[in-house]
């Protein structure tokens, strides 16, 4: 059910899979307690899952790195590496809806074996052709496109399957692991990715990539299918894709976070276009200077995200704030003299990127029934990493046309401007209102119920 026009105001509901007890914190209106930051480990089948996703995502952002960086040796173009971007996420903007039709049908751990296993092979391809001398650019075309294909079912797997492994009461933290997870691997892939390239060539960054995935197919093999939480499939039949797209536009809680994140994704999050650029063109700094910029960058994602495992709840207006900072930080780092300057930025940009992350991934999952949660998260995914063919060669045009500046300096404005749209159109369908005082000295700015302003108001 949806949660009503407060959606945009309180914590996101309770998760759809089990009601709250009767004594509950959920049910009597106690705060909720923040949880143990590390808490979701305990389950089996979930360490397992996560030290697999340890390894291989070092090896995605090892390839993440030396893809991109091929790419700029071969032609030179900040708009070649767009395109690549941009053919990595194609499939997932054509296909991801179905994509999610697949998953909400499917056991969720066979599929990830064969999306796992697909994507290992495309890397250990592109290997040997690198390793052998025979790489050209539209063979990094291709593996990207084929990577994407897989995407399109893995991503909305890999999401939903985290409910399967810890149940409801985990959701949010184990979410929130998985984020720094994939960013703590951005302090190890980008660092090794550079000794690399600059030592013996890309090629064995995608063999190491191709290797990794080992780890999650082994740890896939070793859960015990008894411990899994079990979560109704959907069954076959006409007309689930239109039902998922009504459900999500149905509910404010899910349309506009995932509206904002479109708009994010799409224009500001195109960091191999603009650290690419920024390292190459504006810092003439090579390489290095590109692993640098991502190993920041991940260490402020990872303390966004374990800040966020921390926290008992996912409040939309957490979301926008974030993405109005991000946003408001894209235009500032584009506009510093110094390669330091613009380094050590990408660590407030690395956490208030992720925070938007973390905050729509989990206040979306756990607002969604679990018979909807593999749609609605192909829906989330295809919008978030679907928009990326769209925008990064806007982005490389741009970028390539008037400088890496007025590129990354564009990107923050739109961030931050669908951040500020859709904030007020939340403040309105939540029935909200502007509330400006002073809080133990200091000038606060929120947004309150409407009664609750007219209550606060002195009597005529």
């Amino acid at each position: 059910m949806s949660t009503g026009p407060g959606a945009a105001s309180v914590p996101a509901p309770e998760p759809h899979d089990s009601p709250p007890a009767p004594d509950s914190p959920a049910s009597t209106g106690r705060p909720v307690r923040k949880s143990s930051m590390f808490s979701s480990l305990k389950v089996r089948n979930y360490r397992l899952f996560f030290m697999g996703q340890v390894v291989s995502n070092i090896g995605t952002w090892m390839q993440r790195i030396a893809q991109d960086w091929l790419v700029l040796s071969l032609t030179g173009s900040s708009a070649a590496v767009g395109i690549t971007t941009a053919l990595q996420f194609l499939p997932m903007l054509l296909f991801g809806l179905y994509g999610g039709v697949l998953v909400d049908r499917l056991r969720k751990r066979p599929t990830l074996l064969v999306t796992q296993s697909s994507m290992a092979v495309t890397a250990l391809a592109l290997a040997v052709l690198t390793l052998t001398g025979q790489v050209q650019v539209w063979h990094v075309y291709v593996a990207a496109f084929t990577v994407g294909l897989a995407t399109v079912v893995d991503n909305p797997a890999r999401q939903s399957f985290v409910s399967e492994l810890v149940g409801p009461r985990q959701l949010q933290n184990a979410v929130s692991l998985n984020s720094a997870n994939f960013q703590s691997a951005r302090l190890v892939g980008p660092a090794v990715a550079g000794i690399l390239i600059t030592g013996v060539g890309t090629g064995y960054a995608f063999l190491f990539n191709g290797l990794s995935f080992i780890a999650p197919l082994t740890g896939l093999v070793l859960m015990r299918a008894r411990e899994l939480h079990v979560v109704e499939r959907a069954p076959r039949g006409k007309g689930q894709l239109r039902e998922g797209v009504r459900y999500v536009t149905g509910r404010p809680e899910l349309i506009w976070p995932i509206v904002l994140v479109g708009f994010v994704g799409t224009f500001a999050f195109n960091f191999p276009v603009f650290l690419s650029a920024f390292a190459d063109d504006v810092f003439h700094a090579g390489a290095g200077a590109y692993s640098m910029f991502n190993t920041l960058m991940a260490v402020g994602s990872v303390v966004g995200a374990l800040l966020a495992a921390r926290r008992g709840t996912s409040r939309l207006r957490l979301l926008i704030a974030a993405a109005l900072v991000f946003g408001a930080l894209e235009m500032v780092a584009a506009t510093t003299p110094t390669l330091w300057m613009f380094a050590l930025l990408m660590v407030p940009l690395g956490l208030f990127g992720m925070t938007v992350n973390v905050t729509t991934n989990t206040s979306i999952q756990m607002s969604t029934d679990p018979a909807m949660r593999g749609r609605v998260m192909a829906l989330y995914m295809m919008v978030f990493l679907g928009g990326t063919p769209v925008g990064a060669p806007i982005v490389g045009w741009v970028t390539d046309t008037y400088g890496a500046r007025v590129g990354l300096a564009a990107g923050g404005a739109v961030a931050a401007a669908a951040a500020a749209v859709i904030g007020l159109i939340l403040a309105r369908v939540g029935n909200l209102r502007l509330s400006v005082g002073w809080h133990r000295g200091h000038p606060r700015v929120r947004f309150v119920p409407r009664e609750q302003r007219e209550e606060l108001a002195p009597a005529a």
